[in-house]
């Protein structure tokens, strides 16, 4: 999954990016609010974290302009600002989440998990499809109850592709996902990744459709 991180102190972003990377995110980052505007609008992402004391424009009117601009990407805000009356103002003005700092990275991972599950209309993090079983909160894959081990990107983006189940996903979206701003991918990287999920759990789980992408059948 995509995420936009918008944090202005480059010790506290670097470590949180480092973090998230860990969970599978593809974490782009940018460190002031009229950075994150313009991101917002040139690209699409699954999550945004978002600090309040941000330069140039404030978090809290980031969040603003985002959902005035009809952006409903969840948005969890990370911030020191902890009195109850910063946490009612930011859920009021369209967050969906808010930890203060300091946090644990574990707990960050769990709440954007819970939005992305929110999101997605399921009511457990573990998803099932046919014989398999896949657990982003656990990084487990098993298949007829067999675990099956996938390095981070592979088991990535099948968990992608498994959420979007019936839904043809076009390359440039599965890179996406997979990649941030600040990494190269090589032009048969993807199709290297879909060739060891095929050999891996078989051939027919992941259908090329020609022109547009790959999906999983429902």
């Amino acid at each position: 999954m995509r995420l936009l991180l918008v944090e202005d102190d480059p010790l506290l972003g670097d470590g949180i990016g480092a973090g998230l990377r860990q969970e599978g995110y593809a974490v782009d980052w940018v460190r002031d609010g009229e950075a994150a505007v313009q991101a917002c609008a040139s690209d699409r992402f699954d999550l945004i974290v978002l600090d309040l004391g941000l330069p140039r424009l404030s978090g809290m009117e980031v969040l603003k302009r985002l959902r005035r601009n009809g952006n409903d990407t969840p948005v969890l805000i990370l911030t020191a600002y902890d009195a109850v009356a910063d946490r009612v103002q930011g859920l009021d003005a369209g967050a969906d989440d808010y930890l203060t700092k300091p946090f644990d990275i574990d707990e960050l991972a769990a709440r954007l998990r819970a939005l992305a599950r929110r999101r997605s209309g399921r009511a457990t993090t573990a998803i099932e499809h046919g014989a398999l079983v896949l657990d982003p909160a656990a990084h487990t894959l098993t298949c007829n109850g067999v675990p099956v081990e996938l390095p981070a990107r592979e088991f990535a983006l099948l968990h992608l592709l498994l959420q979007h189940a019936g839904e043809a996903l076009s390359r440039s979206r599965l890179e996406e996902a997979l990649y941030g701003w600040d990494m190269g991918v090589e032009s048969n990287t993807l199709e290297v990744y879909i060739h060891h999920l095929r050999k891996k759990l078989g051939a027919d789980l992941i259908r090329t459709v020609r022109g547009v992408g790959y999906m999983v059948l429902k």
